[in-house]
């Protein structure tokens, strides 16, 4: 995790002190449940919860254990042993490393999903917010990065609205996927440790109890959270890159808020560049890259191994921290972002009417002309306007094949731009459940 692409909330999921907080409440709840079921002194379950959550665990202290031990569950058990004292020997009964580990990993992404789902409702409260504003803003839609048909601003807004909103129901699901609990001991049998334990532990955690598992977690489970997070960043470089390209000098329809004292350029002082959302590219590059190793993951040797653990140890923060950043950024420059609505207009104009086109083809349809015919009509006129010979209404009022189909008024008629956007109100119904 880099300082520079990271927020505090998400990196503190993350800490030493989070993980062995939650390590602790992992050991303390099975402690209690043990009790209950009469396998350890309850006297010893209360003197876990009080020495051990008042201790303040020392990551260094736990490193230097882990370094003699070579290993970190038993590091940090050896740790605890120290706050509690003899009771300490209750702690662990029956578990393995992998419930205490797979479980607090469980908690951890849990914890980061909710962060995340919070970040996708800012920025859709940034997309509905600007989408109204600009309901009826018009603007050219462009395919293959070519004019094609008038469109809105708001309606361009719209569409990353709806995606926004699968991302946020993806990451709902990807949460409930991984957030489940294991505690059923070496290979998973519950030999040493009863099913009740693990009931106990996930409900005190807000978990689901795993249905089966191997000593390990199905990493299936996993796959599919960090393959959600890699195509919500999909869905933010996607908004990144349409907003890029309509800061390009040549349009110039939209670019990100510039502040005062910023500066675009060591060599050109003149240069405002789209740098936030260049960067939110590369950072949905980085959270892409993460997912192919989560399905590497799922592979492992017969009941467990550790071949995941190092690429987990990297891919839970590194792909919750750098989304987390990444979701922020972009609801602020979407919030923050400088319209140009003159530059639309200007540049819807630009062809000279070529974008009514297809009403012109198909009003020469309904008048009785195949369209075979209609459409050759049509870009025999329009091709001129390519090279700069005049513009597209003139010249279909001068074409006597098309004269004798269409009345003037008729053609007029045709390049009317409201008729394009007779049905955004129904489209913001169906993406806002309101009009208004």
């Amino acid at each position: 995790m880099l300082e520079r692409y990271s927020r505090p909330q998400m990196t503190a999921v993350w800490s030493a002190q989070t993980r062995y907080r939650i390590w602790f409440e992992i050991e303390a709840h099975a402690c209690d449940a043990l009790a209950e079921l009469g396998t350890i002194p309850k006297s010893a379950a209360r003197a876990i919860w009080e020495k051990g959550g008042a201790a303040k665990f020392d990551p260094e202290r736990i490193a230097e254990i882990e370094r003699e031990t070579k290993h970190d569950v038993i590091a940090f058990l050896t740790h605890l042993a120290e706050f509690v004292g003899p009771d300490a020997r209750f702690v662990h009964q029956g578990m393995t490393s992998s419930d205490v580990l797979d479980t607090c990993f469980a908690v951890q992404l849990a914890r980061a999903s909710d962060i995340l789902v919070a970040d996708v409702d800012a920025l859709l409260a940034a997309l509905e917010r600007r989408a109204f504003e600009h309901k009826l803003t018009p603007t050219v839609g462009r395919s293959h990065g070519i004019h094609a048909e008038p469109t809105t601003f708001g309606l361009k807004l719209a569409f990353a609205h709806a995606e926004f909103a699968r991302a946020r129901a993806r990451l709902l699901a990807a949460r409930a996927e991984v957030a489940t609990c294991a505690i059923s001991g070496a290979v998973g049998t519950f030999a040493n440790v009863d099913p009740r334990v693990e009931a106990h532990v996930a409900a005190k955690l807000g978990l689901a109890v795993e249905p089966v598992s191997t000593q390990v977690i199905p990493r299936d489970r996993h796959a599919m959270f960090f393959a959600t997070l890699g195509v919500v960043a999909s869905s933010v470089e996607r908004l990144a890159t349409e907003i890029r390209h309509l800061q390009r000098t040549e349009v110039l329809e939209a670019e990100e808020y510039f502040s005062v004292g910023q500066k675009g350029s060591s060599a050109m002082p003149h240069k405002r560049n789209p740098v936030l959302t260049e960067n939110l590219t590369g950072l949905a590059r980085l959270v892409r890259g993460m997912a192919t190793p989560a399905m590497e993951d799922v592979a492992l040797w017969h009941e467990r191994d550790i071949s995941h653990s190092s690429v987990e140890r990297m891919i839970g923060p590194d792909a919750t921290v750098t989304l987390d950043f990444a979701l922020a950024r972009l609801a602020d420059v979407v919030d923050r972002l400088v319209v140009h609505p003159d530059n639309m207009r200007k540049n819807l104009d630009r062809l000279g009417g070529l974008v009514h086109s297809q009403r012109v083809l198909l009003a020469l349809t309904q008048k009785g002309v195949s369209r075979e015919d209609a459409y050759s009509l049509v870009q025999r006129n329009a091709m001129p306007v390519w090279a700069g010979q005049g513009d597209f209404l003139s010249l279909l009022k001068r074409d006597k094949d098309v004269a004798a189909k269409l009345s003037p008024a008729e053609l007029d008629d045709l390049f009317d731009l409201g008729y394009h956007f007779k049905h955004v109100d129904d489209v913001f119904a169906r993406v806002f459940g309101r009009t208004g």
